[in-house]
């Protein structure tokens, strides 16, 4: 048969098969709800450094897998009479809202003021809030790309950073999903004893640059 016979075919298969993977990004982009239902198991290490501060114990915290809580530990630190606290929890499938995770995962609720965001360049973003006895900074922890704190600049990572064409074949396979909506969500306290909001935030805001540095390279497998 002559090529002439064969090129109608071939366009038509060309064009069912774009067509296949522009809806299949199309409904990605439209759902951000991971169809991902697992991830490896992680355990977060006893003690881990942060310059400045002198490590004290570290206990894990209560898992949720059917809430997509996988692990978590509470870190704390010494530095002269501060104490400072550290939450970290492994979350898959979420939408990266970080007071979302707040109201789902953390079994001692807080009250605090307004959240207010801020930008740190080659991190991301945070978040700055306080109670009448605690000043708290609050992040997600991408696998790709900055740190974020609301759902859209979470969305707005995935979309950037994980549409890669590297990442298309093993999605069309079934091997991983196109996007990874995984975080590890960042809490850190220092209480309010002698001081106040607005003298606690730079220590967190210190302490944050140097935890930031530590986990981003070392984010778990998924």
């Amino acid at each position: 048969m002559t090529n002439s016979y064969w090129k109608p075919l071939r366009i038509f298969l060309l064009v069912v098969t774009f067509g296949s993977i522009f809806a299949a990004l199309g409904k990605s982009l439209l759902y951000p709800t991971s169809t991902q239902a697992t991830a490896t198991p992680f355990d977060f290490p006893e003690n881990l450094p942060l310059a400045s501060w002198q490590p004290l114990e570290s206990v894990p915290l209560e898992e949720n897998k059917e809430a997509n809580l996988i692990s978590g530990r509470l870190y704390a630190y010494q530095q002269n009479n501060r104490l400072l606290e550290i939450e970290m929890r492994y979350v898959i499938k979420t939408n990266g809202n970080v007071q979302r995770m707040e109201e789902q995962y953390r079994h001692q609720k807080i009250s605090p003021g307004p959240l207010t965001i801020h930008h740190q360049e080659g991190i991301g973003f945070y978040g700055l809030t306080a109670t009448s006895d605690r000043a708290y900074l609050s992040s997600c922890i991408n696998p790709y790309g900055g740190s974020t704190v609301t759902g859209e600049q979470f969305r707005n990572n995935r979309n950037t950073y994980d549409l890669r064409v590297s990442r298309l074949v093993p999605w069309l396979l079934g091997q991983q999903e196109l996007r990874d909506f995984r975080c590890l969500w960042t809490l850190l306290s220092i209480p309010l004893e002698d001081t106040t909001a607005e003298q606690a935030y730079p220590v967190l805001e210190k302490a944050w640059v140097s935890w930031y540095a530590w986990w981003q390279p070392r984010f778990p497998d998924p």
